[in-house]
Parts: structure tokens; sequence; C-alpha cells
């Protein structure tokens, strides 16, 4: 069945970065766009950021544009998120999707 499983997520500092890594199995990872999303406490799914399938168009929230960095890894089935200069405001807990489903998450947060 289809597994994403996100890791990386951590205790950060404002100012500090973080990469996340979202593994990906029982689905042709190579044939699907793929995305971040979070979730603040107590709000709603937010879209962060998508990824073509060849990794060539890479598209962001205004909020983490020039902050985060999406990626993948076709030949390892592995997404990525690089996040720099971290804000509290980025405390979250983020999920990978295929844009079908998503996985169990990761949390991220930024406090001093």
């Amino acid at each position: 069945q289809v597994q994403l499983v996100e890791s990386g997520g951590g205790l950060v500092q404002p100012g500090g970065s973080l990469r996340l890594s979202c593994a990906a199995s029982g689905f042709t990872f190579n044939n699907y766009d793929m995305s971040w999303v979070r979730q603040a406490p107590g709000k709603g799914l937010e879209w962060v950021s998508r990824i073509d399938r060849g990794g060539d168009r890479r598209t962001y929230a205004d909020s983490v544009k020039g902050r985060f960095t999406i990626s993948r890894d076709n030949a390892k089935n592995t997404l990525y998120l690089q996040m720099n200069n971290l804000k509290p405001d980025d405390t979250a807990v983020y999920y990978c999707s295929n844009n079908l489903v998503r996985g169990q998450g990761t949390q991220v947060t930024v406090s001093s």
C-alpha cells in the first residue's frame, strides 16, 4: 500500500535550519507530483510547496518563498524540504503528499 514517512523535524531556534525527508513506497514515485503541507496548532492545513514529477518545476507559498527549497531524488523515492531562516510561525506538523494521500507528519517547532 502507499506509504509516506516523514522525518527530520525537531526543535530549532528562530533563524535556524532543518531538512525534512519523506520516504515513499507502494506507488511509482516518479509518476507523481509531490507536495509538502503543514498544519499549525489550532489551524487548518496549509499548502507549502509542490514539485513536479521530474523535479523541474517548483512552486511555493508566499509565506515560505525564498526560505524553503523542495527537492526530490527519484532514484531513492525520497522527497525533501530544506527550511532555512525558520520563524516561529513555521511551527507546525509537516506532511508530505502525493496529492492523493499524506504521511503521518513530522513536528517542527521554532522557538527560542
